[in-house]
């Protein structure tokens, strides 16, 4: 889940202040400050849905504050559809969206349009989704709904189009060389994931994006931009009714194609055998690490997911223990555990940052700490409370613009169900401590995973000199095999 703390924590903060200053009540603490996990529930009554014929579901959002609507198309496609040949192209697909198509015939047109409707618009690519979302004023809804309709239904693909935004994806994939932990992340998901790697790359592989033609870009949508394939999701200042009116106008002669995931079926990653380590020599002037498992697919163990969120929250504090022994303690920079929320493996990745002399021991201290992680006093009751309740306040706080509530459930309707969404904070209030030590046991705790490390090659020394004292059993231990 996507953590929005930033004002949540200047408020408590402030408060604190205030009761240090010496004031004649004491400061509330911040689990006081915040409703508490039984009066929290999610909004799904605001949610209503039709399917049409053809397999086109649909998602109203009446939320009449501003007269404003979004429109939003979620596809499930993504990097997990992608055979080596494809390594990128669902990125590449989601430029070529916002091109020329059978109604308008090139971007030029395409962008006028989209000014005289008076939208602003984007779209995201990720593993298992790809989604497109216009923000309009509610009186041009109709017109909106046609032009979402002639984009996803319509593409042209010129050429000259292609061909330019094959280069503008290209200028994103070198900005992103620019940064060394780029290819880190890159080394740990080719090893983390080494049966089917570009079923995992979002970003894909440079030559086969250079080599982009159209025949294929019209085999992705022939396969996966159908309506049993998509989510259409109309939020804002609108009423349900004349929605339906619209969507069924337009809608329901798009022709149901194939379902995509049977045809041509994404296969599952299967468990690593044993333990990886790759070291990654690039300009740095720190050392960076990451600790990488498999974690839970949705499908198959739900219920690890949201244990996930809450051990990745919990330790994300500074008052935890993980904090306090790993970066007050000095020995890392900064230090975090998270999980991605997924269908097919969600990955773990316990990432710390330290001083390059320091690598070999930041290396030993981190994989000691994830050792520590299965014990059931790790982290106390009020923790756990206070993690469940904080989630559940940001899962909220994601529910307010029509905008962040259509993409909300676009996201979760394409890596895991409406659902899971809607009954986020009704499934966080049943996580247990249990709950939190039985995912650790499962997918972190002596399971083997990747070690992969960003350092310089001037600064290899500290890591070869040092990583030789960690002992066979801290090894064993953490999953891993000695470096």
């Amino acid at each position: 889940m996507l953590a929005k703390w930033l004002s949540l924590w200047i408020v408590v903060g402030l408060i604190t202040a205030s009761g240090l200053t010496g004031c004649a009540t004491p400061a509330p603490s911040a689990a006081s400050l915040l409703p508490t996990l039984e009066k929290l529930n999610d909004p799904s009554a605001e949610v209503k849905s039709f399917t049409l014929d053809n397999g086109l579901e649909v998602v109203v959002v009446e939320r009449p504050t501003v007269p404003l609507v979004t429109i939003l198309a979620a596809v499930r496609n993504g990097a997990f559809a992608e055979p080596p040949e494809y390594d990128g192209l669902s990125h590449l697909y989601e430029h070529m969206f916002f091109k020329g198509n059978a109604v308008l015939p090139d971007q030029e047109a395409y962008m006028a349009r989209m000014r005289e409707l008076g939208m602003s618009f984007n779209g995201t690519t990720s593993t298992e989704a790809v989604e497109y979302f216009f923000t309009l004023p509610k009186e041009n809804l109709a017109a909106g709904l046609e032009f979402m309709n002639h984009a996803l239904t319509g593409p042209l693909f010129d050429e000259q189009e292609l061909k330019r935004e094959i280069q503008t994806v290209l200028s994103e994939y070198d900005r992103n060389e620019s940064d060394p932990r780029f290819f880190l992340r890159q080394a740990v998901t080719q090893k983390l994931f080494s049966h089917f790697p570009s079923r995992k790359n979002v970003i894909g592989e440079r030559d086969v994006i250079s080599k982009t033609t159209r025949e294929q870009m019209l085999t992705i949508q022939h396969r996966f931009y159908v309506p049993n394939n998509t989510l259409l999701v109309v939020a804002g200042d609108v009423q349900l009714e004349a929605v339906k009116d619209m969507i069924f106008q337009q809608y329901s002669s798009w022709p149901k194609g194939v379902e995509p995931f049977e045809e041509w079926p994404s296969p599952q990653h299967p468990p690593m055998e044993k333990a990886q380590m790759v070291v990654v020599e690039r300009p740095f002037q720190n050392v960076a690490i990451d600790l990488a498992w498999h974690g839970p697919s949705v499908d198959e163990d739900r219920k690890a997911t949201y244990a996930a969120d809450v051990f990745g929250f919990i330790l994300s504090q500074k008052a935890s223990t993980f904090h306090k022994r790993l970066v007050d303690s000095g020995m890392l920079l900064g230090a975090q555990v998270s999980y991605y929320t997924q269908r097919n493996v969600g990955p773990i990745h316990f990432m710390g940052i330290a001083e390059a002399q320091k690598a070999g021991q930041a290396l030993a201290a981190m994989r000691a700490e994830a050792a520590h992680f299965v014990e059931v006093d790790y982290f106390t009751d009020e923790e756990l409370a206070s993690a469940k309740r904080l989630l559940a306040v940001d899962n909220l706080y994601g529910w307010q613009a029509s905008q962040s509530i259509a993409r909300e459930l676009g996201f979760w309707w394409c890596v895991a169900d409406m659902d899971y969404r809607l009954q986020y904070i009704e499934n966080l209030k049943k996580v247990t401590r249990e709950d939190v030590v039985d995912f650790v046991r499962t997918y972190i705790h002596e399971r083997p995973g990747v070690t992969g490390i960003l350092i310089a090659p001037e600064n290899r020394e500290w890591l070869d000199a040092t990583a030789k004292q960690t002992t066979q059993a801290e090894a064993v231990v953490a999953g891993e095999v000695a470096p």
